[in-house]
């Protein structure tokens, strides 16, 4: 597995873009306000992050201009961003602590890592395909998110070394909840992931102080299938 360690300077993203800076940042903004706040997201934090954080430079230049419209987007090899309403949702529902350490399963793009990173003290997340992995990595380290770790790996396995985890938080649906991922959560955490085949549902999974866990559904969601590595 290969794994790319944050990066100690930040270098501004220089990507072609035919709108200006205070275009961009109005978009945003109309998109937090329209799509996010006036929903059911209500942490003063994630809503932040997301006004912070420019999502058109976390998507191919073909669908750029569609950044801050409410719906997924492609990102190549078969993989999507999500909504930004479900992105500010499930951040919203894993109640991220500044002292937290967070892994998430299944980079991307990088954006959903590039929130979390705003919200958390260290954040460690995982990416199957080796070119979305490098890309993120490669974004996320010149947009300056220096406590985000990328690694090539099988979500399914987590990441065993750096357990145990405050929250978890998975970008693709496993078809069962993941026992692996699941013994990875330090008492008292969190995990939230999409579960489920043709019909997917947002699982959460509360861990106590004792290490009993209890789990219970939000809402119906649609995400690309978690795919487990090769043998």
């Amino acid at each position: 597995m290969r794994l790319w360690p944050r990066h100690p300077a930040a270098i501004p993203i220089c990507l072609a873009a035919t709108m200006e800076a205070q275009d961009w940042a109005a978009l945003r903004e109309n998109m937090v306000r329209a799509q996010i706040e006036r929903r059911d997201v209500r942490s003063p934090a994630v809503l932040k992050a997301m006004r912070a954080t420019p999502r058109h430079l976390f998507i191919p230049e073909d669908v750029r201009r569609f950044a801050y419209e409410d719906r997924p987007l492609p990102i190549g090899h078969g993989q999507t961003i999500s909504q930004p309403y479900i992105v500010g949702s499930m951040s919203d529902l894993l109640e991220v602590r500044p002292t937290d350490k967070v892994l998430e399963i299944g980079t991307g793009s990088g954006y959903q890592a590039a929130i979390l990173s705003q919200l958390a003290q260290q954040v460690f997340s995982i990416e199957i395909v080796d070119a979305l992995a490098k890309q993120s990595a490669r974004t996320l380290r010149e947009l300056g998110y220096r406590n985000v770790t990328v690694r090539l790996g099988d979500g399914y396995l987590g990441w065993p070394e750096e357990a145990p985890f405050d929250r978890i938080i998975l970008t693709a649906a496993p078809p069962n909840m993941v026992q692996a991922l699941v013994n990875q959560l330090r008492n008292g955490g969190r995990l939230i992931a999409p579960v489920g085949e043709g019909t997917q549902v947002l699982v959460i999974v509360d861990k106590d102080a004792q290490g009993r866990t209890q789990q219970h559904t939000r809402y119906g969601v649609a995400f690309v299938p978690m795919v487990p590595g090769r043998k």
